[in-house]
């Protein structure tokens, strides 16, 4: 162990004394996040729904294997045009960690959730999340989604218009009890970071009559 904390000091004294662009691969950096949240039938946006940017990291361990683990977060609501905006995000990591998708989660008590009971676009992948959500705001482009599931996901190139989000209005207790499991709360990092996302989901678990869940 005290191997390990003078190896990470050693590398991290040594990036210091060189220049700027040398010792770039210790900054964590990801694009401003820009969207808009609607419903599905009426198109109508929706005001309120929390929005969550959870950063994660790779981090390489000294024995074999990977491990990635969100680390920090960001956290607004969408106006009331259903837009909302986070702000580019940049800090300093460890020399044994590396860059990892950004999840942006989306979520409003009665609605579906993002990124996994959205009707439009629907089956984003991780990667793919970080660009709709900060390239081309508002323009069509094409992009990979899921357009089948019967014998396996079926992946296919669609436009969709970009940071354009469609969530279903949800009018059965059934639909919203199978959302709220579909929504994949960071309990790895403070909940602190995300106390907006964390009451709007012990709104909904209230609604069931189940307790609320924390963490520190």
């Amino acid at each position: 162990m005290k191997i390990r904390i003078l190896l990470i000091c050693f590398i991290i004294s040594l990036t210091a004394l060189l220049p700027s662009k040398s010792h770039a691969w210790l900054l964590y950096h990801k694009p401003a996040f820009k969207g808009k949240v609607i419903d599905t039938e009426t198109k109508a946006p929706i005001e309120g729904a929390v929005v969550a940017v959870v950063y994660t990291k790779i981090d390489a361990g000294l024995g074999p294997g990977w491990s990635s683990s969100p680390f920090d977060a960001r956290e607004t609501f969408t106006d009331k045009n259903g837009t909302f905006s986070i702000p580019s995000y940049t800090t300093i990591t460890s020399p044994f960690s590396f860059n990892s998708f950004a999840n942006v989660i989306i979520f409003k008590p009665g609605y579906g959730s993002f990124p996994s009971s959205q009707k439009v676009p629907r089956g984003i992948n991780k990667g793919d999340a970080e660009l709709f959500f900060s390239e081309d705001y508002g323009k069509e482009r094409e992009i990979e989604v899921v357009v089948g599931v019967d014998k396996g996901p079926i992946w296919e190139y669609r436009k969709v218009k970009f940071g354009i989000v469609e969530l279903p209005k949800l009018n059965t207790n059934k639909a919203r009890l199978d959302a709220l499991d579909f929504v994949n709360m960071p309990i790895e990092i403070s909940s602190q970071k995300i106390k907006n996302l964390l009451k709007a989901y012990n709104e909904e678990r209230a609604f069931f009559g189940f307790g609320p869940i924390s963490w520190p």
